[in-house]
C-alpha cells in the first residue's frame, strides 16, 4: 500500500515533457477550477500546507510533481474552465494539460474532480470522454460530498456515471473537510499503481 509519510513538492514547471528525476508511476489530478484539488490533495496526503488552496479560482497556473515517499509523483494539474487570470495564461492552460495527459510515458491513471452538488459540466464530459478515447483509466471523485444529503448520494452518483459513461464503480463521493471517501480513493490509486509495475 501506498505510504504517505513523507511527501514533498518535487518540481513545478509549466512543460509538460518536464518530469522529475528519478522516473517514478505519476497519478494525475485534473478538475474545474474551484472544484477543490489542491484540498483533495491535501487530505490524502494528510498535509494541510502541501497544495495552495484557495477560495478564487485559478491559482494552479504550472504542473506541479508531489513525490509521494519516494513510490510515485501525485501531479497536480491547472483546473480547466473559468478562471480570474488573464486570458493570455488561461489560454496556456488547455495545451499544458492536454500535452502532459497525451504524453508522459510514466502517467499510470488520472483522478477526475467533478462538484458532486451539480451535474458534470459540458468541459467535466469532455474531459472525461477525452481520457476514455485515449483508454488512460480514470477515476472520477465526487467533491463536496459532506455538502449532499447522504439519501441523495446515490442516485445522484449513479447519474454522474451513467451521464460520463463510466461504470459506477470508477466514482466516489469525496469530503476534503470530512476526509469521506479518501481511502476509496486512496486504494483505486494503489491499484493504478500496481497495474503499471
Amino acid at each position: 500500500m501506498l505510504e504517505v509519510h513523507e511527501v514533498r513538492l518535487a518540481r513545478t514547471t509549466a512543460d509538460p515533457d518536464d518530469h522529475p528525476s528519478p522516473p517514478r508511476p505519476e497519478i494525475a489530478f485534473v478538475g474545474r477550477s474551484n472544484v477543490g484539488k489542491s484540498s483533495l490533495l491535501n487530505t490524502l496526503c494528510r498535509n494541510r500546507r502541501l497544495a495552495r488552496v484557495s477560495g478564487s479560482p485559478g491559482k494552479t497556473q504550472t504542473i506541479n510533481y508531489f513525490d509521494v515517499g519516494g513510490a510515485c509523483y501525485f501531479v497536480d494539474l491547472p483546473g480547466y474552465g473559468y478562471a480570474a487570470v488573464p486570458d493570455e495564461i488561461r489560454r496556456t492552460w488547455g495545451p499544458m494539460i492536454e500535452g502532459y495527459l497525451e504524453r508522459s510515458p510514466r502517467l499510470a491513471g488520472v483522478v477526475s474532480l467533478i462538484d458532486g452538488r451539480h451535474d458534470p459540466t459540458d468541459l467535466d464530459l469532455r474531459m472525461v470522454g477525452w481520457l476514455a478515447e485515449r483508454e488512460i483509466p480514470t477515476l472520477v471523485a465526487l467533491t463536496k460530498a459532506d455538502r449532499v444529503p447522504r439519501g441523495r448520494r446515490r442516485p445522484r452518483l449513479e447519474a454522474t456515471a451513467s451521464a460520463l459513461g463510466l461504470d459506477p464503480d470508477q466514482v466516489v463521493w469525496f469530503s476534503s473537510r470530512t476526509g469521506e471517501g479518501r481511502d476509496s480513493v486512496f486504494a483505486a490509486v494503489n491499484l493504478l499503481l500496481e497495474e503499471t509495475s
